[in-house]
């Protein structure tokens, strides 16, 4: 239960630097960490620990990077997309 909770905290603070850094909705915060996910293999918890690596100065291993990028850039043509 308690690394639920924590596993749970920890994706919500990298969604929140997400959302900071790259001015992207809550909603497509999660949906790039999702993708990350599915397109490296590496579990959502181990994403979100590396971009709150990234945040605090560490670099992004290379495929993360990647598809960090990519990911965020979806995610910022869809907030365009949505209804004002």
């Amino acid at each position: 239960m308690r690394h639920a909770v924590g596993s749970h905290a920890t994706v919500d603070q990298a969604i929140g630097i997400l959302i900071a850094t790259h001015r992207i909705p809550p909603a497509a915060g999660f949906e790039v960490l999702r993708e990350v996910f599915q397109h490296t293999n590496i579990k959502v918890h181990t994403v979100a620990e590396t971009v709150i690596g990234w945040a605090l100065g560490k670099p992004l291993p290379g495929p993360v990077g990647q598809e960090l990028g990519a990911a965020v850039q979806r995610g910022q043509g869809h907030a365009s997309e949505e209804p004002r």
